[in-house]
């Protein structure tokens, strides 16, 4: 049925469970896998959403309308139920009146529950109403309410899909996934920044330090840029252009909920980058588009995101980046620059995070982040990775700028 009922050409994958509760899990195990999810039910949807595990459309297979009244007749051949004088799980209040209204029967004592809940407080919903001559019959969405509700001696009709519901839904659920299929490989152009790289040269800064620099950068954004199947274009002496697809950068970016490559960047090179997102039809678009998230990031303002989508619209509120150098220096900054100037030895102005660590007293991590913090004040310059043919991360350099001692 699911092949034959599908508007486009696409591939069925069952996900089958023993009980509603274990759809979110479901889900999760299908990840990237799947472009829709089709429910059997509202229960597990519902529960699916709840959790926030549904990152892809999705939708159920309806069992209101048609397949309710298809329960009501199964009911009317049953001696013990009166389908005037039933209770029903799952379903809305007003589709159980439209449905009752369209077979003009009175629903005053339908008693109903549309609020979820586990399968044994169902049951004791059912079973309180026959028990109290309220009801002389079940009518159940879910099959474990239906097992005990029989098992107990209940009179139960089980409401099922119908086979022109199932169809619909699948009809729905493929137009849904074609639709997120062609929205995840909307092209995406990334472009990064370096702000300690726009500087104008400085002769405490060589320009064959900016060029290694620059290397470093570009070898880790293409390793970045790998994982996600993107491709990494320079710009020129201080950016780069990163192109890909949405769906590959939503995986990236935790759902544009943090920045792409910047605390990689970071991590390795002790480097503050500045980066904006921009989808488009075009690669001209995007690349607009991106430029534009760029300079909303750049100004500041706090309900911009660092992604646009084709629209031109943000999409996520952009994390404020750490203060770059300029205008007044912080003093802490000055303070740490001062205390490690005055114990370096021979006019040796590199250092890593060991050895400063030990001339301040503190830990490597915590000399390590005050070192980074030296960088985003322009009170320090890193230098590439020194790569030793001994296992661990390679030792991160940082030049001191000493020369700005002396205003201070």
């Amino acid at each position: 049925m699911g092949h034959a009922a599908a508007p486009l050409p696409c591939r069925l994958v069952a996900a089958a469970y023993r009980d509603e509760q274990e759809a979110s899990d479901k889900v999760n195990r299908l990840g990237a896998g799947v472009d829709a999810c089709l429910f059997a039910s509202p229960v597990p949807y519902d529960l699916a959403r709840r959790s926030g595990v549904l990152t892809m459309p999705a939708t159920y297979v309806q069992l209101g309308g048609a397949a309710l009244i298809a329960a009501l007749a199964r009911a009317a051949l049953d001696e013990r139920i009166d389908p005037r004088r039933v209770s029903v799980d799952v379903l809305s209040r007003a589709d159980v009146e439209e449905a009752y209204a369209d077979l003009g029967l009175p629903a005053g004592e339908v008693h109903s529950r549309d609020e979820p809940g586990a399968a044994g407080t169902i049951t004791a919903f059912h079973e309180r109403l026959v028990r109290q001559g309220l009801s002389t019959g079940a009518l159940t969405c879910l099959p474990a309410v239906a097992d005990r509700l029989q098992a107990a001696g209940v009179p139960t009709i089980r409401i099922r899909p119908t086979s022109a519901a199932i169809r619909t839904a699948l009809h729905t659920a493929t137009l849904l996934g074609a639709h997120h299929r062609l929205e995840e490989s909307q092209l995406t152009v990334i472009l990064v920044e370096v702000p300690t790289l726009r500087e104008p040269v400085r002769r405490a800064a060589p320009r064959h330090w900016r060029d290694e620099l620059r290397l470093s950068l570009h070898r880790l954004l293409v390793q970045e840029a790998n994982r996600i199947n993107a491709a990494v274009t320079p710009v020129d002496d201080h950016s780069y252009m990163v192109t890909a697809t949405r769906g590959s950068v939503a995986t990236a970016t935790e759902g544009f909920r943090v920045l792409p490559f910047a605390a990689r960047v970071r991590e390795e090179l002790g480097l503050a980058v500045e980066v904006g997102v921009g989808m488009g039809r075009t690669a001209h678009d995007a690349e607009a588009h991106a430029r534009a998230a760029m300079a909303r990031t750049q100004a500041g303002k706090q309900a911009q995101g660092f992604a646009v989508d084709r629209e031109g619209r943000a999409l996520v509120p952009a994390p404020r980046m750490p203060p770059q150098s300029g205008g007044q220096l912080k003093p802490k900054g000055v303070e740490v620059l001062a205390r490690l100037a005055a114990k370096l030895e021979g006019g040796d102005t590199v250092v890593d995070a060991e050895s400063a660590g030990k001339m301040l007293g503190v830990t490597p991590r915590t000399a390590r982040r005050l070192l980074r913090t030296l960088v985003d004040e322009g009170l320090a310059w890193p230098l590439p990775p020194n790569r030793t043919p001994q296992p661990g991360r390679p030792r991160q350099l940082y030049r001191l700028i000493v020369e700005k001692l002396g205003g201070h």
